[in-house]
């Protein structure tokens, strides 16, 4: 299978991001320049540029319009059942719909890439597991060392959109050092919920389980598949950091405070971690039904609204 790959870059720096749009419009690739050679921020597996890998296993893929799990394989929505495809080994269906479709290109410039995905023009099928028509668009700027990202939903249906979005990237390490062992990771949680079978209960686990990587934590002694909520936020913008203390240098997530949660993953293979952006706690449709705030989102028809990532390399020394 042949895939059309899209790159961009950056004049200035050199900087290069590469999509693939008819996988979810992926970025499966940002590589950065430095004083010694360039450095990978994203990890993907190798071929994955071939389409016929797991699509929410490599680069970024985008959640849309539900992020992680939903229990089961029916979505209860205002009294209607909406049948769901299982899709992550339990029998519950997982990560929306968008990232293992394909994506028009809209506007493609040097630096500059704009895509998206509407249900009933993109697979019309999808109208039949969905609540309303819903359209994405996701605009990405390449610039010196940050790649920034804004998503653009839109309800062009007769009937409210309800939704969650979230982000999954896969954050290669080390960050050119030799030992990603060695990395220490920050984000600013304040609560981990309790799962069982991988779908969130409403419980709060233990506060220490958040304390640890609010204070920050050494890749070593992580090993999560979790979701974290209560984010602390300066300015309206929620930061987490991970740093190679090795090679100096620093890789910097920064996202709107419109993102309700996080959810922390690291794979077996230990090549990477995954810092995800959730508007909404996974599963949120039946915890709103138990009465607990989960974040899930609705727009009434012709609402839109907007969400903003950055990722960001620097050297610190």
């Amino acid at each position: 299978m042949t895939c059309e790959i899209l790159t961009l870059i950056d004049p200035d720096s050199g900087a290069l991001a590469r999509f693939l749009p008819g996988v979810g419009c992926n970025c499966f690739q940002f590589q950065v320049p430095t004083r010694s050679g360039p450095v990978e921020v994203l990890w993907a597996e190798p071929g994955f540029e071939q389409g016929d890998k797991r699509a929410s296993g490599s680069g970024n893929p985008v959640l849309f319009p539900f992020p992680g799990r939903i229990q089961g394989t029916t979505l209860h929505w205002d009294g209607r059942d909406w049948p769901l495809a299982p899709g992550d080994g339990l029998g519950n269906a997982i990560h929306g719909f968008v990232h293992e479709r394909a994506w028009r290109v809209v506007e493609l410039e040097s630096s500059r890439l704009v895509a998206e995905f509407q249900a009933s023009q993109d697979d019309p099928q999808l109208l039949q597991s969905w609540p309303a028509d819903f359209r994405i668009r996701a605009s990405y700027t390449l610039r010196g060392a940050q790649l920034s990202a804004t998503y653009r939903i839109e309800n062009p249906a007769a009937c409210p959109l309800p939704y969650g979005l979230g982000t999954h990237p896969y954050f290669r390490l080390p960050l050119g050092g030799t030992s990603a062992a060695g990395c220490r990771v920050h984000v600013p949680v304040q609560r981990c919920w309790e799962l069982a079978a991988m779908i969130p209960t409403g419980s709060p686990m233990p506060p220490d389980v958040a304390a640890r990587l609010e204070r920050g934590q050494m890749f070593r002694d992580m090993t999560y598949d979790d979701v974290f909520s209560d984010l602390v936020a300066r300015g309206g913008q929620c930061e987490a950091t991970i740093d190679d203390p090795e090679s100096g240098r620093r890789m910097t997530l920064t996202f709107d405070s419109g993102f309700r949660a996080c959810v922390l993953y690291t794979p077996p293979h230990r090549e990477a971690l995954c810092i995800e952006p959730y508007t909404c706690i996974p599963d949120p449709f039946r915890l709103e039904s138990l009465g607990i705030d989960a974040g899930l989102r609705v727009l009434d028809p012709g609402q839109s609204c907007e969400l903003h990532v950055d990722i960001e390399l620097c050297e610190l020394s």
